[in-house]
């Protein structure tokens, strides 16, 4: 029997489990791939009369005033910076908020803990945005009245100011995303030997020193695949949370790629611009993707693949 009818025959004695996955690859495939042939505007000049395989032909043009326009590399510099900015500040978090609900010993306050750290994930940047308006607005909110009460009668403008902004991108990211993230920590935390720990207790070792020598390295492959994720989503800074939060006055901080790319193909209709950057920032996210692959790799931990 050859290797095709083997495998055929494989497919067929397991046919229930295919029938199952075979939805999920129809939604990868109908609204994941298909739509890449759209990548070929990158490389034309869309016109909407002629639709896009009629559109001329115009090569790397489109690539070259991308790279002329100031604005483009401003939106590049900012990207950067929030998203490295977001892993910096954002990534030992829910590391650490694992740690901790893993020392509590009582299981009620333990479960009411998760599921108040989990609940911001679960709200949307649009009700997010109307809280830090509602909290630092001058005029209406927390902060402004808080200020008047104080005899400050020109408090320093938080909303809008271009020395705040990141300060909140990093920390609403933080409020949000924060509790959710310890999901996959608490799972690699549960999955630990009771055994090392009491090895370590009988041995002498303090809490601490469990932590450090047990469970850290024991959580080293959910840290590492999790840091190449967000390492390789470098060029994705959150287009909600910016959208909802940004304003004409801090462009100069806050405009991403993901908003310019906005503002070029919905608000200015130039969609062959707009499908350049966004193929642009996934060649870069993809070679970041396997830097930090074969970097974790070198330094003795579990890669992607």
């Amino acid at each position: 029997m050859g290797t095709g009818s083997k495998i055929w025959q494989r497919i067929y004695s397991h046919r229930y489990i295919y029938f199952l996955i075979l939805p999920g690859m129809l939604v990868l495939l109908i609204f994941s791939y298909v739509p890449m042939y759209g990548i070929i505007l990158a490389f034309k000049k869309y016109m909407f009369n002629l639709n896009i395989w009629g559109s001329p032909w115009v090569g790397f043009q489109n690539f070259e005033v991308m790279f002329r326009n100031p604005d483009f590399w401003n939106a590049f510099r900012n990207t950067i910076i929030i998203s490295l900015g977001k892993i910096v500040t954002g990534f030992p978090v829910p590391i650490i908020l694992a740690l901790l609900l893993n020392e509590l010993k009582s299981m009620k306050f333990k479960k009411l803990s998760q599921t108040v750290l989990y609940l911001p994930y679960f709200v949307s940047w649009i009700v997010i945005s109307g809280l830090i308006s509602n909290l630092f607005s001058i005029s209406s909110g927390v902060y402004g009245r808080v200020m008047q009460s104080l005899g400050e009668m020109n408090p320093t403008m938080i909303l809008g100011n271009p020395q705040f902004f990141r300060a909140q991108l990093y920390l609403s990211s933080i409020w949000k995303g924060a509790g959710w993230g310890t999901i996959i920590y608490l799972a690699g935390l549960a999955g630990i030997d009771p055994s090392l720990y009491e090895s370590a207790t009988i041995d002498g070792a303090g809490r601490f020193k469990q932590i450090f020598y047990i469970t850290i390295p024991c959580l080293a492959f959910a840290i590492s695949i999790n840091l190449i994720l967000d390492i390789g989503g470098v060029m994705n800074a959150g287009f909600d949370q910016v959208f909802n939060l940004y304003s004409a006055g801090t462009y100069v901080v806050g405009d991403v790629l993901d908003t310019y790319v906005y503002r070029l193909g919905i608000a200015s209709g130039k969609f062959e611009m707009s499908t350049a950057v966004g193929l642009f920032k996934s060649v870069i996210n993809c070679a970041l993707l396997l830097i930090a692959n074969k970097s974790a790799k070198l330094l003795g931990q579990e890669g992607l693949y």
